[in-house]
C-alpha cells in the first residue's frame, strides 16, 4: 500500500530578514483567477488617479535677473551647474542643488544672446548684440574679467562650440567660424540670407552645421568642404533647432506656425514627424539625453515635453507668473528641465510632472514598476485613457485651443468640398500634413 505524503521544505517559507516580506505559495493557473483582469484594471485605475493627484512638477524658480533670460546652457559634466544670458548683458552661474547663483557679472552691453556649452575646465562662450564674443572662467576668483574677447563686423545672434575642437561658431549675418587662437574668423559660411538667428554643430557628426535664417530657411554646411549641403525653405520661419544626441542625421525645428518639425538631413523633402499642440510661436527646443523625448517653450507661456515619435505632448507646464518662453533645456540625467522667460527668471521642472524626488528602497521600485506596466496595458481604456490624459490649463490657452481647432477643420472643409464640386481630371494631389509646411529644397 502506497501513502502519498506532503513534504514541504522549512527553508522555503523561511524569510532571510526580518524586514522581507512572508514567502506565498501561489498558482499562476489563470483558471484559478477568473477576477485577475478585473483586480488589475482597478489596480491601473487607481495608479492613474493617484500619479495625477501627486503630479507637481515645479522644483523651484533661480531670480536674479532684472531682465529676461534668453538664452541658457548647461555643463556636459556637472549636472549641478547652469549658465543664463539675459536681455541686460547680464551672465550668471546657477547652482541647481543650491537654487541660487554662485558667480554674476555684467559682461555685455547688449543683449545676450547666445551662451555655449562649457569648455575644457569650467570656461563657457557668451556672444552679444554688442558685436562681440567671450570666453570667461568662473571659478577664476583674482578678476572678473573675460579671458578672451573676440569683436565682430555686426550683432551676433547665436553661437555654438564645437564638440572637442577649439573652434565655435556664430551667426548673425552670415556663419562666421572661429578658432580660439586667433581674433579673425578662419572661415565665413553664407547661401544668400540676410540674417541668420541660430547656428547649431551637430555633437555626432562634428562637421556638420545647421543654421536657420529670416527668410524662412534652414540651411545645413559641411565644414570638410566649406560648402552647403541642403536648403529648405519652410512656410514659416524657424526659431531654435535641437540636433538628436543619439541619432546622429535627425533635428528638430521649432516654427513660428505653432509647430515643431522632425527633419532627417539625408531626406529633407518631408518631415519625420511634426509635433503640435502649442497655441503661439515655439521659440526654443530641446533634446533629452535619450534623444526619446523633446522639451519645448512656446510664446503662448507654456512648456510642453512630448515623446520625440509621437504627435502630441504628454504634458504641459505652466504657473500664473510665467511669462513668453525663449529657452529651454534638458538636464543631463534627464530627470528635469529648465527654462528662461520674459520674466527673468530661470525655472526648475521634473521631467516627470509626478516621480518622486529622493532614494527609493527596491520594494517602493518595484511597485512602481508593477503600477507602469498596468497603466500600459489598460492605456486603451477610455475612463484610464481620459485621467491620463487631464490637465488644468489657462483659460486663454484653453480658448486659443479650441479656436484653433475650429480653423483647422474648417479649412479642411473647405478643401473637401472643393474637391468634391472639381472634376477628376482637374483633382490636385493631396498634399501630406508632412509636406505642407515645406516650400522647396535645393541641393
Amino acid at each position: 500500500m502506497k501513502v502519498k505524503v506532503l513534504s514541504r521544505s522549512v527553508e522555503d517559507a523561511t524569510r532571510q530578514r526580518s524586514n522581507d516580506i512572508h514567502k506565498i505559495q501561489r498558482n499562476l493557473d489563470p483558471t484559478l483567477h477568473p477576477f485577475e483582469k478585473a483586480r488589475e484594471y482597478t489596480r491601473a485605475l487607481n495608479a492613474t488617479k493617484v500619479e495625477r493627484m501627486f503630479a507637481k512638477p515645479f522644483v523651484g524658480a533661480l531670480s536674479g535677473h532684472v531682465d529676461g533670460v534668453y538664452c541658457m546652457a548647461k555643463h556636459p559634466k556637472k549636472l549641478d551647474w547652469l549658465v543664463s544670458g539675459g536681455g541686460d548683458g547680464d551672465l550668471r552661474l546657477w547652482s541647481l542643488s543650491e537654487q541660487k547663483s554662485i558667480w554674476s557679472t555684467v559682461g555685455h552691453k547688449a543683449m545676450v544672446t547666445g551662451v555655449s556649452s562649457f569648455l575644457e575646465g569650467n570656461r563657457f562662450l557668451s556672444c552679444s548684440n554688442d558685436r562681440t564674443v567671450k570666453i570667461w572662467d568662473p571659478t577664476d576668483n583674482s578678476t572678473s574679467l573675460p579671458t578672451a574677447t573676440y569683436t565682430g563686423k555686426n550683432a551676433f545672434s547665436g553661437i555654438s562650440h564645437h564638440r572637442s575642437d577649439n573652434m565655435f561658431a556664430t551667426s548673425g549675418s552670415a556663419i562666421d567660424i572661429w578658432d580660439h587662437d586667433r581674433a579673425e574668423p578662419v572661415q565665413t559660411l553664407n547661401w544668400g540670407v540676410d540674417t541668420i538667428n541660430t547656428v547649431k554643430f551637430n555633437q555626432t557628426e562634428t562637421s556638420i552645421i545647421a543654421s536657420t535664417g529670416s527668410d524662412r530657411t534652414i540651411i545645413l554646411y559641411d565644414l570638410r568642404t566649406s560648402q552647403p549641403i541642403t536648403k529648405l525653405i519652410l512656410a514659416m520661419r524657424t526659431n531654435a533647432i535641437a540636433w538628436n544626441p543619439m541619432e546622429a542625421f535627425n533635428f528638430m525645428a521649432a516654427n513660428e506656425d505653432h509647430n515643431i518639425y522632425a527633419f532627417d538631413m539625408r531626406k529633407m523633402d518631408k518631415a519625420q514627424n511634426v509635433l503640435k499642440d502649442h497655441v503661439s510661436a515655439v521659440m526654443s527646443v530641446d533634446y533629452s539625453p535619450t534623444g526619446e523625448e523633446i522639451v519645448t517653450g512656446g510664446y503662448d507661456r507654456t512648456i510642453r515635453l512630448y515623446n520625440a515619435r509621437q504627435g502630441h505632448s504628454r504634458d504641459i507646464y505652466h504657473t500664473n507668473r510665467m511669462q513668453r518662453v525663449f529657452s529651454v533645456i534638458y538636464t543631463m540625467d534627464n530627470k528635469y528641465v529648465l527654462s528662461g522667460s520674459d520674466d527673468g527668471n530661470v525655472r526648475l521642472w521634473k521631467a516627470r510632472a509626478s516621480e518622486k524626488m529622493g532614494v527609493r528602497d527596491y520594494r517602493e521600485r518595484a511597485h512602481l514598476e508593477y503600477a507602469e506596466k498596468l497603466k500600459e496595458k489598460f492605456a486603451h481604456v477610455p475612463e484610464i485613457r481620459r485621467i491620463n490624459r487631464h490637465r488644468n490649463v489657462p483659460k486663454a490657452i484653453k480658448t486659443a485651443t479650441q479656436r484653433k481647432s475650429i480653423m483647422i477643420n474648417s479649412r479642411k472643409v473647405k478643401e473637401e468640398n472643393v474637391r468634391k464640386h472639381t472634376k477628376k481630371e482637374s483633382l490636385p494631389d493631396r498634399i501630406p500634413e508632412r509636406k505642407k509646411a515645406i516650400v522647396g529644397v535645393k541641393k
